[in-house]
């Protein structure tokens, strides 16, 4: 059997890791994942991959991709050219750019930073998180309930990239109990054909 030319560096817990892996598998495309904990990050090898010694990297052959949305964008432009996943059309691509904004920020500093205290012991305000958390699920819960995707009429990178941190974030106590329109969004990107969850992990008791 050939060897993929792809490599994932990562960590299987990580929903930054997770946007790049779920996104090669819903291309179909063969790839191996390197996990890579805090002692590899450090190494002079993986600096020379990316000096700030952040996952995930995405090694395609000597291409080199760091920071989990940059992977997918390149992977869109790179495997899927007709631009489904990353659309030509210049408001097309300004959604699709918006809500990988939103991933960067609002998703980052509310569902996965709570998840990231709970699971992790990562130390920030909680009330602002929760706050943070509250504010983006609303808006989506919004978005969503006039669309099935967030960017498109059809699944894109920005779908991707949103995914596991929202999808999880029970597990740093934040509930989604109360956003059916995130929890369909949610159904219909693990019924995609290549779908990969996340590992799992435990959701803490409601105090």
């Amino acid at each position: 059997m050939t060897e993929p030319t792809l490599t994932l560096h990562g960590l299987r817990l990580s929903g930054h890791s997770h946007r790049a892996e779920l996104f090669l598998s819903l291309l179909g495309l063969p790839y191996r994942f390197a996990e890579s904990g805090a002692d590899v990050r450090a190494s002079a090898p993986f600096r020379q991959l990316n000096p700030l010694g952040q996952i995930p990297v995405l090694v395609d052959g000597d291409v080199v991709v760091a920071d989990s949305n940059a992977i997918l964008v390149y992977l869109a432009r790179r495997y899927a050219p007709a631009g489904e996943w990353l659309p030509d059309a210049p408001d097309a691509a300004a959604q699709v750019q918006r809500w990988l904004s939103v991933a960067a920020g609002e998703v980052r500093y509310g569902p996965a930073l709570a998840r990231l205290m709970a699971l992790f012991g990562a130390q920030a305000n909680r009330a602002a998180v929760e706050a943070t958390a509250a504010r983006i699920l609303d808006f989506m819960e919004g978005h969503l309930g006039e669309r099935a995707y967030l960017a498109a009429a059809h699944p894109t990178i920005a779908d991707v990239a949103c995914y596991a941190y929202v999808a999880h974030a029970p597990e740093g106590g934040v509930s989604l109990e109360q956003y059916p329109a995130i929890r369909a969004w949610l159904r219909r990107i693990e019924a995609l054909p290549g779908f990969v969850p996340m590992p799992a992990s435990p959701v803490p008791e409601a105090a």
